[in-house]
């Protein structure tokens, strides 16, 4: 089978619901028998949408969204496209409406102590951080810490905390493949844009090229600390079921000790 061409919306100013049907369509490289088969409508039908010789109702533009796994945002600009109202609240993290979840997610990060812990949103700017955090950043430089804060360009920049990070190359490929799946998923063209910018990143100083050994059961971040070497897991945690564009891309990152020396550290730096 031929996987369908993608589309380039970039050149669209007001893309329609059949190009972004089509698009999404192409991105998850299904075709129009395929779509149409698990959205319950005919290829026909499915067509005269994308060509725009059809106007499909709300709940076909919620069916096509769910088959196609849209996130929520992506979800919303479908229903504008149909002229239909959006589905889901778009707020900004510091809207009245969200001060529990504020709340919440400050009582989340300080709980971890005395573990780094920080929340990022979809590009991967810093929202949030615990105290924790702060020692890891030593000798980034300014303009890299300066909010907005993007942790990805502070982790692999040359002038960021990549010198210190002993496993540079393999931590630098995690990264990576996490971008790219995200991209792939959300079709975000400025997560496009930050990949090439990292991309081109030249690599880190002393750091390990190495990758990963074969016995480890996840990858780790080394991290040369203020009294030495620190080793870490992270792990993501999401809202579930969430009903809002900004909680659905919020993201806690935690990063957990991968070893008694790195719980030692840890504590002596919290005193």
């Amino acid at each position: 089978m031929i996987a369908p061409r993608k589309q380039d919306l970039s050149r669209i100013a007001a893309p329609s619901i059949g190009d972004l049907v089509k698009h999404w369509r192409g991105l998850r490289r299904l075709s129009q028998l395929d779509l149409a088969l698990s959205a319950g409508m005919s290829t026909r039908h499915l067509s005269f949408i994308e060509t725009g010789r059809a106007a499909p109702s709300r709940e076909m533009v919620m069916r096509l969204a769910a088959q196609l796994e849209l996130p929520l945002r992506a979800r919303n600009r479908l229903l504008l496209a149909a002229g239909f109202a959006p589905a889901y609240a778009e707020r900004s993290i510091d809207d009245p409406d969200l001060a529990g979840i504020r709340a919440a997610i400050e009582r989340l990060l300080a709980a971890q102590a005395p573990y780094p812990a920080l929340a990022i949103d979809r590009h991967w700017n810093l929202l949030a951080a615990n105290s924790s955090l702060t020692p890891l950043l030593a000798g980034a430089a300014p303009e890299l810490t300066t909010p907005p804060v993007n942790v990805l360009r502070l982790a692999l920049h040359p002038a960021g905390i990549a010198p210190r990070i002993l496993n540079f190359a393999e931590w630098r490929e995690h990264l990576m493949a996490r971008l790219q799946r995200q991209i792939a998923a959300s079709g975000d063209p400025v997560l496009g844009e930050l990949a090439a910018e990292l991309a081109a990143y030249p690599a880190a100083a002393n750091s390990d090229v190495g990758s990963a050994d074969e016995a480890d059961i996840a990858v780790s971040l080394r991290l040369q600390g203020p009294t030495g070497p620190l080793a870490f897991l992270s792990t993501t945690m999401v809202f579930g079921a969430p009903h809002d564009v900004l909680l659905s891309e919020l993201a806690i990152e935690i990063f957990l000790p991968a070893d008694d020396a790195t719980v030692a550290a840890l504590q002596a730096l919290a005193q």
